[in-house]
């Protein structure tokens, strides 16, 4: 265990020079699955699957240290620039997933120590491939490729309860326990080269080579019995969130029609959890146990979700003008409504990129026109305020949020509105000298979501404009906190210990109290982080 974080440091190093984004993330989850699984999985093929441990059984690692050691990938991961947290996306992705959520707490899918330790976070990273990947400690990535490939949001909750499941079936630390007994510079080795070949065939084999290469490449998967597992727990906890049972067979439907196509690496997804027929014949037997379905509706709101994970890809200049032109495409006219929207969104918002704020502002007048269902005309009304801020008409932006009704579902703790409609009108605020309101509002959301770095960062914008600066210096401290960054953290904190000691400084004592308390706690928090690392290298 001690090899594989300064293995997985080592080798995004190497990646890094040749441009990997993100490979640090996907490298420690893939090192944590290959350990184990390099010895266990062949174990299991000669005996059948009574090698593998009991399910649910985490075998030496504690739910504790495996959210240390989450949290050392994860800090990595908070400072990659392919890490990215859009407020309208990350709500639409998070009302998913507090659901799923949920629903696992009532199924007893948790246990308690699982529960109380893990993270339970979603992250969002800016790639095209469509992956998703759980990490220890109860970290989820979704990359935006995944997110713009669904149709409906059963579909992309299917993949989120799917590696929900890996989490609480504590499938990582199962295989982590098995660590001991490989070869982890070996397999190390072919998980580069699994990386590098979808950049670079010819540095992939490269780092793909030695006698047991091949061997060893085949048990980079999660074992067939844990992704049956997954399969089946995920299964249960879609249907318990309400989710319709069906997006786990159209889901499969498209994995299975991508694993026919040649693999040029767009589906990293599959070659991490495997797709076999015995999985799709399961998940298609369990549909027709089903009552008949009545033809669900256009998701519309996913369909605009997926429109924006599409753009905001960071496709380039040329595919955005592409989707400028689309509306202009000679069948537009006789597409379904839902598509039309779906076409218009992308539109409009890779107008804005382009920084053509007129015609973005058109598309947006011609969507509005073609969604009435409650959940699509909210993200209607959003992507129409951001524009509107985008164009420097922050008035505007905040007429229409004014105007917006809370979002679907559950109460939204902290902000009844939402976190979306909360960002965009403190961002609205600012901009039109507002910054005591936006910096209440926030301080409201911040007091139940701690680890929300953006709004620490936009806390901060808000207290500095009112002349706040040791507030405004300690809330950048927070946003280094929520990203693991104690270093960060310790470096903010202490400039606002500074400032405070200075003539006038300290005219909120109280500021500088928490000041205080805050840095003795970062300091200590970067010890134990400097430990850990000493512990996982």
């Amino acid at each position: 265990m001690r090899m594989l974080n300064g293995i997985a440091r080592r080798a995004a190093r190497g990646l890094r020079l040749g441009h990997r984004p993100l490979a640090v993330a996907v490298l420690a989850c893939l090192l944590v699955l290959a350990a184990g699984l390099s010895g266990a999985a062949l174990r299991a093929q000669d005996r059948g699957f009574s090698a593998l441990p009991a399910l649910g059984d985490a075998g030496e690692l504690t739910a504790l240290d495996e959210r240390k050691l989450g949290d050392l990938v994860m800090r990595d991961v908070y400072r990659d620039p392919e890490y990215m947290d859009d407020a309208i996306l990350s709500e639409y992705v998070d009302g998913i997933w507090q659901r799923l959520l949920a629903a696992a707490r009532e199924r007893g899918e948790m246990s308690a120590d699982v529960a109380d330790h893990f993270a339970w976070t979603v992250v969002l990273v800016r790639d095209r491939t469509i992956n998703a990947f759980s990490l220890p400690g109860g970290y989820f990535g979704l990359n935006l490729g995944l997110v713009a490939t669904v149709s409906s949001r059963d579909e992309l909750a299917s993949v989120m309860a799917h590696e929900l499941s890996h989490v609480t079936q504590r499938h990582i630390a199962r295989l982590i326990g098995q660590q001991k007994r490989q070869q982890p510079l070996l397999i190390a080795a072919m998980v580069l080269g699994a990386l590098a070949a979808s950049q670079d065939p010819q540095a992939g084999a490269a780092l793909a080579t030695g006698g047991q290469a091949a061997l060893i490449q085949q048990q980079l998967n999660f074992s067939r019995s844990m992704e049956r597992e997954a399969d089946r727990v995920g299964y249960g906890i879609l249907t318990q969130a309400g989710f319709a049972p069906q997006g786990f067979v159209s889901m499969f439907e498209k994995l299975q029609a991508a694993s026919r196509l040649s693999d040029n690496g767009d589906w990293p997804w599959l070659r991490t959890h495997p797709l076999t027929t015995e999985r799709i014949a399961d998940m298609q037997q369990r549909q027709h146990r089903l009552p008949p379905r009545a033809d669900a509706a256009p998701d519309v709101e996913a369909l605009l979700m997926a429109a924006r994970a599409r753009v905001l890809a960071s496709p380039g200049v040329d595919r955005l003008q592409r989707w400028v032109a689309e509306p202009a495409r000679s069948d537009f006219d006789k597409l379904a409504p839902a598509q039309q929207a779906g076409i218009l969104y992308a539109a409009a918002l890779a107008a804005a990129q382009l920084r053509d704020a007129d015609t973005a502002a058109a598309f947006a007048q011609r969507l509005q026109q073609r969604v009435d269902d409650p959940a699509g005309s909210r993200q209607v009304v959003l992507l129409r305020a951001e524009l509107a801020l985008r164009g420097g008409q922050a008035g505007q932006a905040l007429a229409l949020l004014s105007q917006l009704p809370p979002p679907a579902g559950p109460p939204v703790t902290g902000a009844q509105a939402g976190r979306a409609v909360l960002f965009l009108k403190a961002r609205a605020q600012l901009a039109t000298g507002q910054a005591r309101p936006a910096a209440s509002a926030l301080q409201g959301w911040l007091s139940e979501h701690r680890a929300d770095a953006a709004g620490w960062q936009l806390l901060a914008s808000a207290l500095d404009a009112q002349g706040r600066k040791v507030a405004a210096l300690r809330a950048e401290g927070e946003a280094q906190f929520a990203r693991l960054d104690y270093a960060g953290a310790i470096d903010r904190l202490r400039a606002a210990q500074d400032l405070s000691h200075q003539p006038g400084g300290a005219a909120d004592r109280i500021e500088a109290s928490i000041v205080d308390v805050r840095l003795n706690l970062a300091r200590e928090r970067l010890k134990q982080q400097e430990r850990d690392e000493k512990e996982w290298d």
